[in-house]
Order: structure tokens, then sequence, then C-alpha cells
């Protein structure tokens, strides 16, 4: 009879500190208020979404991750309360832009463009900063003599650190200063640090979250050159076919996933596997 497979989750993974505060904040609000809605989905996760979607909170197809001061104005103007649920690792990376900003430096944050969080950044940076992955992209970009570095909060440190080597190689000599802050979220890079220590050990990773969740597709990222891995939302997509010959299933889960779906792909895994 063949072996049955060990089944292990990481040390760290699932909802992260800003996550159960936001989800806290705005279940309260629920409680208390009638006509809420949010600025794009509070977390990038489909089941949370609809579990608040049932307490009568609604989503309004915009940006969320830390709105641009002008989208907030505009929200005032029109005299509707803001509730502010953005984390506060956000909060502090959209300080450090706008410092930077005030101070007269050009800033390059490492991320992807079109990403809710990184489009708030540029909007705090008022016009001053540009949203890139490649640094290379500034050699015919004129640039001040000051430059700023940070980074969206859910990359990788080891990628940060690569694209900082690569933007000072192609903006040296033409910068006079350049000054780096270390935005990246604490918990996202232990979650990423634990993902690879369970990959090494496993013969295959499933990664549980929202396929639109910057922190959950950096999950996968890492642990891909290590382990076959697969990136799933829910239980109900596991495949038998990952599991013939595998001794040891490792799980980590994406910051905005509910111990919920996490527990439901263990229980799913071992139905598959013959019990556990």
């Amino acid at each position: 009879m063949p072996t049955r497979p060990t089944i292990e989750k990481a040390r760290e993974l699932g909802f992260c500190f800003g996550v159960r505060r936001a989800i806290k904040i705005i279940e309260k609000a629920a409680r208390e208020h009638r006509g809420i809605s949010t600025l794009g989905p509070i977390v990038h996760n489909r089941l949370v979404v609809a579990r608040l979607n049932d307490m009568g909170i609604n989503v309004v197809n915009d940006p969320s991750h830390g709105a641009s001061p002008q989208l907030l104005v505009q929200i005032q103007e029109r005299q509707l309360e803001i509730i502010d649920t953005t984390c506060p690792t956000v909060r502090s990376a959209q300080k450090a832009v706008k410092k930077l900003a005030e101070s007269g430096f050009g800033i390059v944050i490492f991320g992807e463009s079109d990403h809710p969080e990184v489009k708030g950044l540029l909007g705090w940076a008022e016009n001053k900063a540009i949203a890139t992955l490649n640094g290379e992209d500034l050699a015919n970009i004129v640039l001040p003599n000051r430059l700023g570095i940070l980074s969206q909060t859910t990359q990788s440190r080891l990628q940060f650190s690569e694209f900082v080597k690569e933007v000072i190689s192609t903006v040296f000599p033409r910068v006079k200063e350049i000054r780096i802050v270390n935005t990246l979220c604490e918990e996202t890079q232990k979650r990423q640090a634990a993902a690879v220590e369970l990959a090494r050990k496993s013969d295959v990773m499933i990664v549980v979250g929202g396929r639109n969740s910057a922190n959950t597709q950096r999950l996968a990222e890492v642990c891909s050159p290590i382990v076959e891995t697969h990136l799933i939302e829910t239980a109900a997509e596991i495949e038998k076919s990952w599991l013939p010959g595998k001794k040891c299933i490792g799980i980590t889960a994406g910051a905005s996933t509910p111990d919920e779906a996490i527990e439901e792909v263990i229980a799913r895994l071992k139905e598959l596997a013959g019990g556990n």
C-alpha cells in the first residue's frame, strides 16, 4: 500500500496583521452603518470579498491599497465619510514617497505600475515618480540630481536588491545623490522566507490565495524555482494528478487568504491522498 504523503503548512502563512486590522475595522463599520462601499476589494481574495458583501459591504470599481490624496479629496468634496483601512506598512510607504517628493527628489518605485498600491504611491509622489520593474528603463530618462528608490511593499527582498543595483549602474554618475528607502513589508518577507524553507523539503508546494494578489504571486514565484508549485484560489482546483509519488506536500498562503480556505485545502488534499 502506498505511503500517504505528509501535509505541512509553512510556519508563516495566511492573514497578516494589516489584513486582520482592515477586516476588523470594516466589519465594525458594517455593524454601525449602512451603505458602506470599499474602493476596490479591501483584500485581493474573492472569498473574503463575498463574505463582506453578505454583510452589505459593496465594492466600488476603483483602486484600493492606499488611495491617492487626489482621490481622497474628491471623496471629501462629495461629503462622504471616509473609513481608512490602509495597511500601516503601505501608509509608511506613502509617507516616505511624500517626504522624498517634498525634498526635491525624483522617485523610482520598484513595482507594477498598474497595481493599486503603486498607483496610490505615484499619487502621493506629486507626479515626481515613475514605477518600473526594470532599472534599465531609466537609461534614456532625464533625471534630477537627487533620486529616491523604494519598493512596492509586497515585492521580494532579493529582487528589490537586484533592482537597486541595476538602477545605480544605470544612472551613475548622472545622479549626484541616491537615497534608498526600505518600504518592504516584513510580514510579506517572513511569509516568503517560510515558503522557501518549506519548499526545499517538499515534493510539491500548494500556494493558496487570489490570483490578483501580488503577495500571493510572490509566494508562487519564490517557490517555483525550487519545486513543483501550484497556485490555487480554492480547494476545488486541486488536481489528483499532482499527488502521486509525493511524500511531502507543502502549503503556504497569501496574506489575504482566510484560515478556512487553508483548512479546506488541507482537507481536500487528505481526501485525495486517501486520508492522513
